[in-house]
C-alpha cells in the first residue's frame, strides 16, 4: 500500500437487475472492494441498484454530494445491451468527464480481451469526487483497476487542490 493512498474513501456501485433482486451474487462488488481495500482505501459504500439510469445517478449524486467520498467506482452496465445505461446515468450527474481514464482503461485491457473495445466506460468529476465505471465482471473490473489505480491517488489530489502541476519553463 502507498502512504500517498492513506486516507481515501471510496463507495463501490454494482449495477445488476439479477443482483438488485438478490438473484445473483455480487462478486464484482466484492472482487473490488478486496482490492481497493488492499491498496489502502477506505470503503465507505456499497450498494446494489437494478440497470436503472435514475437509480444509478441518484446514488452517484448522492455518494458525490455528501462529501465523505473521494472515489466512486461502478461495476456493470457498460455494454451494449439495452439495459446497459450506467454511462449515460453517469454522464446524467457529473460535471465533466475525464476521457483519458475510460481510453487508457479500454486500450490496456485490450489485449487481454478484445470485448474491451465493447465497452461504453465514462469517468468524471462531481463535486470533487472522482467517478470511473467498470466492467461487470470480477476479470474486467480487476483488469480495469490495475490500469487505473497508479493515477488514482494523484488525480484526487489535484482534484481535491492537495497539488499542483508545476510551470513548465
Amino acid at each position: 500500500m502507498s502512504e500517498e493512498v492513506a486516507g481515501f474513501t471510496v463507495a463501490i456501485l454494482t449495477i445488476s437487475d439479477a443482483g438488485a433482486k438478490g438473484e445473483r451474487d455480487d462478486t464484482s462488488g466484492d472482487t473490488i472492494t478486496r482490492i481497493m481495500s488492499f491498496e489502502g482505501f477506505k470503503v465507505m459504500s456499497r450498494d446494489i441498484v437494478p440497470d436503472e439510469k435514475e437509480q444509478i445517478s441518484g446514488k452517484i449524486k448522492e455518494w458525490c454530494d455528501s462529501g465523505d467520498v473521494d472515489l466512486v467506482l461502478t461495476t456493470g452496465g457498460t455494454g451494449l445491451s439495452p439495459r446497459d445505461v450506467t454511462p449515460e446515468a453517469t454522464r446524467m450527474v457529473i460535471e465533466y468527464e475525464v476521457p483519458g481514464i475510460s481510453e487508457a482503461m479500454r486500450v490496456r485491457t485490450l489485449d487481454k480481451t478484445p470485448m474491451s473495445m465493447l465497452s461504453r466506460a465514462v469517468a468524471g468529476l462531481r463535486s470533487g469526487c472522482l467517478v470511473v465505471n467498470l466492467p461487470g465482471s470480477p476479470a474486467g473490473a480487476c483488469q480495469t483497476l490495475e490500469v487505473v489505480i497508479p493515477v488514482i491517488p494523484h488525480a484526487i489530489e489535484i482534484i481535491k487542490g492537495r497539488r499542483i502541476h508545476p510551470t513548465q519553463q
